[in-house]
């Protein structure tokens, strides 16, 4: 936005953190509400002081809770519904409630902005908003860095390990919703009939349950837990496979790092999946939570390279075309000078 003209400030609902101090070197002024909690209502009186002392232009928050502190805020602070935009970015099955939510309190906006099409059809149907009052701005990634990086030696990644042996990758948050369980189940099979090894990359609430399940499933030793990493463009270059079961999305930065990868990808056929993964063109798409289906589509990518090769580079073209940051970039940037002229 600054490269367009346009001055910047941040504010975060919680306590700075790293991301501040890199966007403070940078020259962006960084505010904080220093909030405790997703409970802490606190944060809409310092952040009605905040609007109140820095008089924006226009107001962007994104997901449920700076949503709901930006419309309640700016109404606090004088400051015109009609330049308030709430940007949301997940397709929410498990807490219905913040449909209630957006529905009731929404018109203290301009509009919502979805970054996919599921999450659009998902706010339209789901929490019955308006059609005129969202607007798609579809997200994206910049495919430069991870088609820059280089594969890593496998040896250092998992001790032991055989330099041929395949690996099948997964990114992300360690959380239910990510369709975890349900991966390690299915490599039991893909454990049994090749060589190949399932690395886990990234932390969460759910590493536990899924040393549990690795233990209860005899996969000591085939799946690894490597936690967060700040390799990630390396490992998907590294990667044989990349799975990415999830029970629901909004728009996966990680699905979209791995095609920008042209890494072979299986993935579920739910809401932010779907809208980057076609069938056997991109990757291969299966059933959320068909164990079979996901063992098969995994064993039928790493049995036919040719095959897989070609559908991974098929998804790197995707990404170029249709997924790239600067189109998100520009469509912001036309959707705040439609605002800003009223």
């Amino acid at each position: 936005m600054r490269a367009r003209g346009r001055g910047c400030a941040v504010v975060s609902l919680k306590p700075l953190g790293p991301v501040s101090e890199m966007l403070c070197a940078d020259g962006v002024p960084v505010f904080t509400c220093e909030g405790r909690g997703g409970w802490d209502f606190r944060v809409v009186k310092r952040l009605a002081d905040i609007i109140a002392d820095t008089r924006p232009g226009l107001i962007h928050s994104l997901l449920f809770h700076a949503n709901f502190a930006s419309r309640r805020a700016a109404r606090s602070a004088g400051f015109p519904a009609k330049r308030v935009v709430c940007e949301i970015q997940t397709v929410e099955v498990e807490r219905r409630w913040h449909l209630l939510v957006d529905r009731w309190t929404g018109g203290s906006c301009r509009c919502f902005v979805g970054n996919s099409p599921s999450v659009i059809e998902h706010l339209a149907h789901h929490a019955r908003i308006p059609r005129d009052r969202l607007r798609l701005v579809r997200g994206g990634i910049d495919p430069e860095e991870v088609r820059a990086a280089r594969a890593i030696d496998k040896r250092t990644l998992v001790a032991g390990i055989d330099p041929d042996a395949p690996i099948v990758l997964w990114v992300g948050r360690l959380d239910p919703v990510k369709g975890l369980t349900f991966l390690v189940r299915a490599f039991r099979e893909v454990a049994e009939k090749t060589s190949a090894h399932l690395v886990l990359v990234g932390g969460g609430p759910l590493k536990a349950t899924l040393e549990r399940e690795v233990r209860r499933t005899a996969l000591l030793g085939r799946v690894h837990l490597l936690g967060p990493r700040r390799d990630v463009p390396s490992l998907l270059k590294t990667a044989d496979v990349f799975a990415f079961p999830s029970r629901t999305e909004g728009l996966p930065n990680a699905l979209l790092e791995a095609m920008a990868a042209a890494c072979p990808i299986v993935t579920t056929d739910v809401p932010g999946c779907r809208d980057l993964i076609e069938h056997e063109r991109t990757g291969l798409v299966v059933p959320y939570d068909d164990t079979p289906k996901l063992t098969a589509a995994v064993l039928q990518l790493l049995a036919h390279p040719t095959f897989s090769a070609q559908m991974g580079k098929a998804a790197a073209v995707e990404v170029e075309r249709n997924w790239h940051v600067e189109r998100t970039w520009e469509g912001y940037s036309a959707l705040y000078d439609d605002i800003l002229r009223g």
